[in-house]
């Protein structure tokens, strides 16, 4: 009996010993987790937060990315970090007798609030401490859509319109709040080189595999960028050797046997870095579902080689420099047309060859204060025939900035500039002209921060040109933060610009319409308010932003094509009343818990022009209505889906007479694209998707296609989509 109650008190024993020493060894076991959180660049994530679900722990990375978190007892956990402006990162972890070392690669948002702008004041600042109202759209946003250039990107932007203005040919322009595209300024590293003849044909040059971001400004520009920067400027930001791989390649064909292949080298080099990046598209597949014996979309090859040097000075001062070529050859016409009968006067097509030179560099000077040499040339050289119609010229655009930029105190941010643009235009066919324009300029801004809440800009520019004298725009932005998470900015500023019309408009040629010139042109000149508010919202564990924008544009000296007082002529004159442009947009982007990331835009707008006896009419190509939706859905880590979509409005539409009459009003319409991608390893992905799902695509966009080379033939009834569904499938390699 004793033995037994011996037996039983030992086995208690044992059993409270145990107890005791498992809790005590888990206490003196506690372990550590450290790291670093980095961007897709490379660089680190400052104050990100890093927390252990269902538990106390919590920390904050340093400002270069960097944790460490102590004193964790062993267990299974799963680990979350979170920051601003980043999709939420999850891993489930075990912890042990070791200590545990993470590398966390977060992706950005595709809407950023902590990526560093340069657009809006010619200087690096946050989007959310910005005066001026930029939109970004980061490398998140840009690979939801399988896209070869940078044409089929941007139409999924809200208050953004992709316009065609050629049914055969193809050509397409960018509308912002539905102002016509010669009167959007786009940018390439903060250079104004893709302007006037480029501004044709150049924007499909520019491949999406080139760009890094995309800033985008809605609301007139000049006082820093000059001409043409009237309805707002998207520039496009190219990308450097830390944003790529040392050897990327990437490719795609299409059910419509669309090739595009890409690829980019960036070698690690000591004190230097360098990236040589190439695109390649070819269709050569006659499409014709809508039934007018016309090719859909042009048959198209192009390439483009592209180089940027970066130099790491001693001094830390920038110096860097790129270049870019670009070749096409497009045709689009009868299917019996190609190339090699270019000017037939029987088979009627479209052939158009172009051959692009861009060079930019920028040099910060060695002294102390903060003065920087911007410099860019580019050539463009277009050789086309339009039926038996010969176009060809040359441009040459040869543009420099001066620009210092001095911090007085705390208060004020100084910049003063001298832009130097000098341009060369050579007509050798219908307008015979030989055009030399030189356009000097001076501006200044001030930023001033009152205090952490107000923020105001104030910018002044003059520009001086031959025929039209001295050009003022003058600009003042109001930033104003009522919480740290809502700004409200006040955006006013004027735009001009010198036209030069038959480099930009080019509907004279598709068709057989004679150009009469009423008048000589004056600039055209707007003024421009923008009342913007931001609020950065949490919903349950997760986080979103919401902008509303308001916005109203007054132009005067518009030049308007008049396409309706006689078939047979396009009549070019400054208006002499006034054209409006007003309208309301907002949108929405949310990043919920699980990993699903929505965002919906959306614009309203009413686009006008009133004469001189106060008659007002509607804007031709200018929707009432458009929105945009993007949602992002990623499972296992490695699966990812992206459904994108474009909703169009009514749109007032170009008048014919009888019998070639057709609607004077579009109907509302959508596009939608979807894309699967899977991730394999770490070094490559396959995707595929299928682009216009509900393969939507307008009715003939041609006016008596039965007859091209007769008085009616009309290439400009181009509204909405002109090719259908079609499935595609790629993959990319990163070394």
């Amino acid at each position: 009996m004793q033995y037994q109650h011996f037996c039983r008190a030992y086995r208690i024993t044992k059993f409270i010993s145990t107890i005791v020493i498992f809790f005590t060894y888990k206490n003196l076991s506690a372990q550590s987790i450290s790291g670093k959180i980095s961007n897709q660049n490379s660089r680190g994530v400052s104050f990100a937060s890093i927390t252990l679900q269902n538990t106390d722990f919590g920390i904050s990375s340093n400002i270069d990315g960097y944790f460490i978190m102590e004193k964790i007892p062993n267990g299974e956990y799963l680990i979350e970090v979170s920051a601003l402006g980043y999709n939420k990162w999850y891993k489930q972890i075990s912890i042990n007798d070791d200590r545990i070392n993470l590398d966390v690669l977060l992706e950005s948002s595709s809407y950023d609030l902590n990526q560093v702008v340069v657009t809006g004041t010619m200087k690096e600042s946050f989007v959310r401490s910005s005066p001026v109202k930029v939109d970004v759209l980061t490398q998140k946003f840009l690979k939801k859509i399988a896209s070869s250039n940078l044409m089929d990107v941007i139409n999924n932007v809200n208050g953004v319109q992709k316009q065609v203005n050629c049914g055969v040919c193809g050509t397409n322009d960018i509308h912002i709040n539905g102002m016509e595209g010669p009167y959007t300024l786009v940018l390439i590293d903060g250079m104004p080189i893709m302007s006037s003849l480029s501004s044709v044909y150049g924007l499909n040059g520019i491949p999406s595999s080139l760009i890094k971001q995309i800033e985008i400004i809605k609301g007139p520009s000049s006082t820093l960028y000059g001409t043409e920067a009237v309805a707002g400027v998207i520039n496009i930001i190219t990308k450097d050797s830390y944003d790529v791989s040392r050897l990327e390649l990437d490719a795609f064909v299409t059910s419509h046997f669309e090739k595009n292949i890409n690829f980019s080298i960036a070698p690690k080099l000591k004190n230097l870095n360098t990236i040589l990046s190439g695109n390649y598209f070819h269709m050569n597949t006659f499409l014709d579902e809508n039934g007018d014996n016309f090719s859909d979309i042009p048959l198209t090859e192009k390439i483009n080689l592209f180089n940027k040097w970066s130099f790491d000075r001693a001094s830390n001062k920038e110096l860097s420099f790129s270049a870019k070529y670009y070749s096409e050859s497009r045709s689009g016409g009868l299917e019996k047309y190609s190339h090699f009968i270019r000017g037939n006067d029987s088979i009627y097509g479209e052939s158009i060859y172009t051959d692009r030179i861009e060079l930019i560099g920028k040099y910060q000077l060695p002294f102390k204060e903060n003065i920087r040499l911007d410099l860019s040339y580019n050539y463009h050289h277009q050789d086309s025939y339009y039926g038996n119609t010969k176009y060809e010229a040359f441009q040459n655009i040869y543009f420099s900035n001066l620009v210092w930029n001095k911090r007085i105190g705390s208060t004020h941010d100084l910049i003063l500039g001298y832009t130097h643009r000098y341009q060369t235009f050579l007509d050798r066919t219908l307008a015979n002209s030989d055009e030399k324009k030189f356009i000097p300029a001076l501006f200044a801004q001030n930023e001033l921060s009152f205090n952490d809440r107000w923020k105001t800009l104030l910018g002044f520019r003059v520009d001086h040109h031959k025929d039209h004298g001295y050009i003022f725009s003058p600009r003042l932005n109001l930033k104003y933060n009522p919480s740290p998470n809502s700004s409200l900015r006040l955006n006013s500023g004027t735009g001009f610009r010198i036209v030069n019309l038959f480099t930009e408009d080019h509907a004279f040629l598709s068709g057989t319409r004679d150009v009469i010139v009423k008048e000589n042109l004056d600039p055209e000149k707007s003024f421009n308010l923008n009342i913007n508010f931001n609020h950065i919202f949490s919903f349950l564990t997760s986080t979103g932003t919401i902008d509303f924008d308001l916005f109203y544009t007054h132009f005067s000296n518009k030049i308007i094509p008049d396409y309706e007082t006689n078939p047979d002529y396009i009549f070019y004159a400054n208006l002499k009343g006034k054209s409006i442009s007003r309208g309301v947009s907002m949108n929405i982007q949310h990043n919920f818990q699980f990993p699903l990331n929505l965002n919906l835009g959306t614009t309203y707008m009413n686009v006008f022009s009133i004469d001189e006896e106060n008659n007002s009419s509607k804007e031709l190509f200018a929707p009432d209505f458009t929105a945009v939706f993007a949602i992002s859905y990623k499972m296992f880590d490695s699966f990812s889906i992206d459904w994108t979509a474009k909703f169009t409005g009514p749109m007032l539409l170009p008048t014919f007479p009888e019998p070639f009459k057709r609607a004077e009003e579009s109907h509302f319409f959508s596009l939608h694209n979807l894309q699967f991608k899977k991730d394999f390893r770490r070094n490559w992905s396959a995707y595929f998707a299928v682009k216009n799902i509900f393969d939507y695509t307008q009715k003939s966009p041609l006016i008596d296609w039965q007859n091209p080379f007769g008085d009616n033939f009309d290439t400009s009834y181009a509204y909405g989509p002109l090719q259908g569904r079609r499935f595609l499938v790629g993959m990319s390699l990163n070394f």
